[in-house]
Parts: C-alpha cells; structure tokens; sequence
C-alpha cells in the first residue's frame, strides 16, 4: 500500500495508453515523469481516473483518439490482455477487437519518434503460440530501432500481498541512447499480510449468505475438482470478475468475526468476499482513493488495475536509465 508521492517533475513526457484507473500512470508520476495526456475507452473508469489521478484522459477509442496524441518521449501502457490470457479464449492477435490494438501502439511510436516504450501484460504473453506472439511483439518494436528488455513481475515481491504475475516490456530507442546494462528492480522482502490491509469496519452485504456459502466454499463439479481456500496471507490474482463471486478457489474470501457479530443477521455466515476498499490497498493505490462508481465497477476496475507498487519501481529504473545513458539528441 503507498501514500503519494510528490517528487521533483522532470520532463520527460509520457503518454498513456489503456489507462484504466492510473495504477501505471501513478507509477511514472511518482518516479518524476511528466504526464501529458491519457486514453481509455472505459466511461467509468476514466471516471475514477479524473477524480483521482488526473484531468489529463481522454475517453474513446485509441484507434479513433490516436490521433490527437501530442509528441512526447514516454509511451506506457497495459494493452489488453484478455487475448493473451489463460484465462480467455487465447485469440491473440487473431483477436480483431483487441487483439490487434498492440499495431495501434507501433502505428504511433512510429509516429511521434517515442524514445522509451514500457508495455504491460499478463505473464501468458510470453508463451502464447508457443511464443510466436511474444516474439513478434520484440520484433516489431526492434525493427524500429529499440532495443528490448522484458521481465516478470509479481506484485508481491514489491510490498502489497498480492500474488499477481505480469509481463514488462522496456524498450529504447536506440538513437537515444548510448550502450548501457538496463537492470529491472529487485524484489523486496514483504512485511505485511492480507490480513493486515483489511477493514476495520465492514458491511454486511460483503458477507456470504447461508445459500450461497455451500457453492463458494465448493470443489466444483465433474472434472474440474479444485480446493477452496481462505484467509490467505498473501491473496489469489484479483481479477476484473471478481463482483461475480467465483468459488474459493479461485477469489479471495476472508472469515470476519468481529463484522459478523457487529453487522450480519442469520442468515449470513462469517466469511466474506474483501471489500473494494480492500482490492484498493492490494492494488497500492493511495489511502485518500476516492470511489465514485458502484461497487461492481470498482471490483472490475481494481481487477484490471497496474499495481502501483510494481509501476513505481519500474518506472524509476527506467529513469535512472535516461538519465545516465540519454545522448545529447534527446
């Protein structure tokens, strides 16, 4: 979980693309980088984002906003993972709504001459089509003269208890830059658990229902037998389906006795799914978070979500790396 930070802005401009929520834009902002402009198709989510990151979103379609993109020396963005996800149909770029938008991101670094390029996705990336999919990814961006560097990450390496695994890609422009070693961040030690993030004070429509506790707290059916497990130190994957409520084995579910006794009636039972507020902090966004949509909005846009934390880092390896490697051509 991280408080904001105000560091000194330096300015090295940085578009944003698939912002969701900020959690990558809150990353580069912490680290120095000067945020100039951001894009999201989701009303709700550039939403959250005006009222908690920035004024600086434009909602729409990439491939219709592209082109109102200013110059700038920093693209990030968390392109759609849905087609590269083990937990999706794995279309890829065969994908032709979403799968494809990553040829938008080459269009428009092509474009602008975009010196430093950070792409986020989930680890599967790497080995979709037998690892077709990851190696034209590399190569596209290396025929425009970048030189690559790619890394897993999982979020609970870098202070919130949260196991979430994904893909970084940093790439520079090589005409920018002299030769020089880029090393991502290391992991850090993790000194708080799940339990330690959760509420002190909790509703009772967060609690399950006697009906429904026996499907939560199942096996599942025929071939697909997975135990359920709660009270977890370190929480499963958040996902942007999480409001649906999937079994056990699969969300993050927690036994509250004191909420119970203090909120719930008979027929509530004392394990409960965690709260938006809770996905917040495992996510690393800032304590003074303002939600302003519905709960299931907020579930799907924290599923969805950069960690901060992992953002953070990268973002001030990254500028470590300008600012001792940049030619003077910048």
């Amino acid at each position: 979980m991280m408080e904001r930070i105000k560091p000194k802005k330096v300015n090295y401009r940085v578009v944003s693309l698939f912002s969701g929520i900020g959690g990558f834009d809150l990353g580069f902002m912490y680290a120095g980088f000067n945020l100039i402009w951001a894009n999201d198709f989701d009303k709700y989510a550039c939403a959250t984002y005006k009222e908690n990151v920035s004024k600086n979103i434009v909602c729409g379609d990439i491939r219709v906003e592209k082109e109102n993109i200013p110059n700038h020396d920093v693209l990030i963005g968390g392109f759609p993972c849905q087609p590269f996800s083990t937990l999706g149909a794995l279309k890829g770029f065969d994908d032709e709504e979403r799968g494809t938008l990553f040829f938008e991101i080459k269009d428009i670094i092509k474009k602008h001459n975009t010196k430093v390029v950070v792409l986020e996705n989930v680890k599967n990336i790497i080995n979709h089509d037998h690892g077709n999919t990851f190696k034209k990814i590399i190569h596209e961006l290396e025929s425009l003269g970048f030189v690559c560097h790619y890394h897993i990450f999982n979020s609970a390496d870098y202070g919130v208890p949260q196991r979430r695994n994904r893909c970084y890609i940093v790439a520079f422009r090589g005409e920018y830059f002299n030769d020089g070693d880029f090393e991502f961040p290391k992991p850090q030690k993790l000194t708080i658990t799940t339990q330690d993030l959760l509420d002190s004070d909790v509703e009772e429509k967060y609690f399950l229902t006697k009906n429904i506790e026996k499907t939560i707290m199942g096996c599942g059916t025929k071939n697909y037998i997975v135990k359920p497990t709660i009270d977890l130190p370190i929480s499963k994957t958040l996902t942007a389906t999480m409001h649906k409520m999937h079994r056990a084995s699969q969300d993050n579910y927690v036994t509250d006795d004191v909420n119970y006794k203090k909120h719930c009636k008979d027929n509530r039972v004392n394990i409960r799914k965690l709260t938006p507020n809770e996905c917040r902090k495992l996510q690393g966004f800032p304590g003074d978070w303002k939600q302003v949509v519905s709960d299931c909005q907020a579930y799907k846009q924290f599923g969805n979500a950069v960690t901060v934390n992992v953002s953070y880092e990268v973002a001030k390896s990254v500028m470590a790396y300008i600012k001792k490697y940049k030619k003077n051509n910048w």
